[in-house]
């Protein structure tokens, strides 16, 4: 078994020579013994945890990468413990979640082996810490795909800043200025909102769109249902609701309207299920009142798709308010929360009121607030409390 193994690695290192360093590459505590790496598919963790893997200064012998999906185990920790006999030093199990009660197997090898284990699995990954109690033991890292910056670097082959929000937000319109001289924004943000969220697009423009529509039918089909217990039947119900939101403006669910549209009556627990499994496997992003908390019962204020890339590659038609929100809440919701107030469209930390909109978007909704922005598409500098939309896409 250990031979097929590493059979596979080899051909896995050779095919991967991605260089590029992601924002989260220096964000990962590497000295923990027990390392969780989750995220929406195609937004690169095999990719991070081989260029993590071949960079890393052991002999080959000494590194293993298993992946899940791709070759059948029997026993994560039988490899393992004879990984670790030949005095092996770190271990990288990819797709994990495709393993039944890889939580188990988890805990005996942290528990009894002397390895590093570093594993990835799906953004929708339930941790079940009745099976082991691994909330104590491993530290889990959240991915998600690229910026707005980030696409920019890798497009145009350059090296950008990040800016916190309080820099953003106090000093946009020299940051804007600085940045204009280095790319061309409207080229590059025009392609971004397209096609720039992940990172597979580098790999093939022509087909990304098509692979994109795949990735989406994969995750519903594959993925959610090797972490949520959802039977076949209802896996219609989960691309209904997608394509509900996506053809939606800025989507404020009514959701006994929502129960008809989906034919399911008045099974409002299955409904809000659905919708939080979508939310869990990064293809919605639900956000809802500050009042209301994180309960999944709870009325979701708005529902967006989770990137701007999902409207053009799984609905026949959308509103460009719904992209704007979108992009916006996709870039600020990764180091920061997002609730919806009474006025305006988001509230970020409790803190600041954003209204986001066109250049020619008012502050009359928001006048008198304190701390309020507006945010503006097809603008390039701002002033004031007026800030260029895309300038949020450099907060990572």
């Amino acid at each position: 078994m250990i031979d097929e193994i590493r059979e596979y690695q080899r051909k896995i290192f050779a095919k991967h020579n991605f260089t590029y360093k992601r924002y989260f590459y220096d964000k990962v505590n590497f000295n923990a013994k027990l390392i969780g790496i989750v995220g929406a598919r195609g937004v690169g963790k095999t990719t991070f945890l081989i260029q993590y893997l071949k960079n890393l200064d052991v002999p080959f012998s000494k590194k293993l990468y298993i992946s899940a999906d791709a070759i059948t185990i029997p026993s994560l920790f039988e490899v393992a413990e004879v990984f670790a006999k030949e005095d092996g030093k770190v271990l990288i199990i990819d797709e994990i979640h495709k393993y039944k009660n890889f939580e188990i197997e988890l805990k005996k090898i942290y528990d009894i082996l002397d390895l590093k284990v570093i594993f990835s699995g799906s953004s929708a990954l339930q941790i079940d810490n009745a099976k082991a109690d691994l909330s104590r033991r491993a530290i889990v890292y959240h991915f998600e795909g690229l910026s707005f910056r980030e696409f920019c670097e890798l497009n145009n082959n350059i090296a950008l800043p990040t800016y916190t929000l309080d820099e953003i937000l106090s000093n946009h319109t020299d940051i804007a200025y600085e940045l204009l001289l280095k790319f061309n924004l409207r080229l590059s943000y025009k392609e971004y909102i397209q096609s720039g969220y992940y990172p597979f697009y580098f790999e093939d423009k022509e087909s990304y769109l098509l692979r994109l529509n795949e990735t989406i039918n994969t995750v519903i089909e594959v993925d959610i249902p090797s972490v949520f217990p959802i039977e076949y039947k209802n896996i219609i119900n989960l691309k209904k609701l997608v394509r509900l939101v996506c053809e939606s403006l800025p989507y404020t669910p009514n959701m006994q309207e929502l129960l008809v549209k989906m034919d399911m009556r008045d099974n409002y627990k299955s409904l809000y299920r659905f919708l939080e499994y979508l939310h869990k496997a990064k293809i919605l992003n639900i956000i809802r009142a500050k009042t209301k908390g994180d309960n999944i019962f709870s009325k979701p204020e708005k529902i967006y798709l989770n990137n701007t890339n999902l409207h053009h590659a799984y609905c026949n038609g959308f509103e460009i308010g719904t992209l704007r929100e979108t992009f916006f809440a996709s870039m600020m919701g990764i180091n920061h929360v997002l609730t919806i107030p009474k006025k305006g469209d988001f509230i970020v930390d409790d803190t600041y009121i954003f209204e986001i909109g066109g250049k020619n978007k008012s502050f009359n909704q928001i006048k008198d607030i304190k701390n309020s922005f507006v945010i503006s598409d097809d603008i390039e500098i701002g002033s004031g409390n007026k800030i260029p939309l895309w300038l949020f896409g450099f907060l990572y």
